[in-house]
């Protein structure tokens, strides 16, 4: 009840009004029938879009710090991601992976759709980035297609820490599903989950046109964190040896002067 409330009424129509989304591909999402759809990251109105302009329901795997927030704020936030068919996910501690596995599986044996990205987070700056293996996992072992799927525009519009999105226009791109039966039983075999996890990867790039970058978006971000700060360490030194430099010339100067 209150996902189509949202979809048709109150969130999907504003959506529309926004982003203005231009569809391509949708003749590739099944009518019927449990199958995964994986798509790029780049805002969290993705979150919203999808289910806005599919004609099926669709549910994903959500962080659960949208779910846990304090006070009235906080619960209010939890009830919309749970009517619009949220499941939260724990990202911290051992089995935060296979706890998520596990919830994106009781989603496809009751034949629904189901929405994760590979990348398992946002992406800080627009690059696509390697994928976690959850994604193959999962489609291996539910026996499932896999969507591709990309959004562009959708970090034009609302970059993070952008609470409101500006007005303009995105497009949501499906991709033909990708079967991955040859590799039924194989689940177990951590090359095999890396070679499904980039070939779903892959597909992404070709739809969405993203700069890749073979690390995980975390490490990725870290490491230009790291980078920033080098660089500002060394700008800050190259002055203070300007500084040092200027210093010691004008005492050469005065030294000369004195002579």
């Amino acid at each position: 009840m209150f996902y189509n409330l949202f979809k048709y009424v109150l969130l999907g129509p504003l959506l529309r009004l926004f982003f203005r989304p231009r569809i391509e591909g949708l003749e590739n999402i099944p009518d019927e029938g449990a199958a995964i759809v994986a798509g790029n990251h780049l805002s969290v109105s993705d979150h919203f879009l999808m289910p806005a302009i599919l004609r099926r329901r669709i549910t994903f795997l959500a962080k659960s710090e949208y779910f846990t927030g304090p006070g009235l704020k906080g619960r209010l936030t939890a009830a919309f991601f749970r009517s619009v068919g949220q499941i939260p996910v724990d990202r911290s501690g051992k089995g935060a992976g296979q706890a998520a596995i596990d919830e994106g599986l009781g989603v496809l044996r009751k034949g629904e759709l189901l929405g994760i990205y590979p990348e398992g987070t946002r992406s800080h700056d627009g690059r696509l980035y390697k994928g976690r293996v959850g994604v193959a996992s999962m489609a291996l072992q539910a026996g499932v297609k896999v969507i591709p799927c990309a959004m562009v525009g959708t970090f034009e519009l609302q970059p993070p820490g952008r609470k409101m999105p500006r007005f303009g226009r995105v497009t949501i791109r499906f991709g033909e599903a990708l079967d991955f039966s040859r590799y039924a039983g194989m689940e177990g075999e951590r090359t095999i989950l890396r070679a499904v996890t980039d070939e779903i990867i892959h597909e992404i790039l070709q739809l969405s046109g993203q700069e890749y970058v073979d690390l995980y978006a975390p490490e990725a971000k870290a490491l230009q964190a790291q980078q920033r700060q080098e660089a500002q360490a060394g700008g800050g030194k190259a002055k203070g040896d300007a500084k040092n430099d200027k210093s010691d010339k004008s005492a050469e100067r005065g030294t000369s002067g004195k002579h």
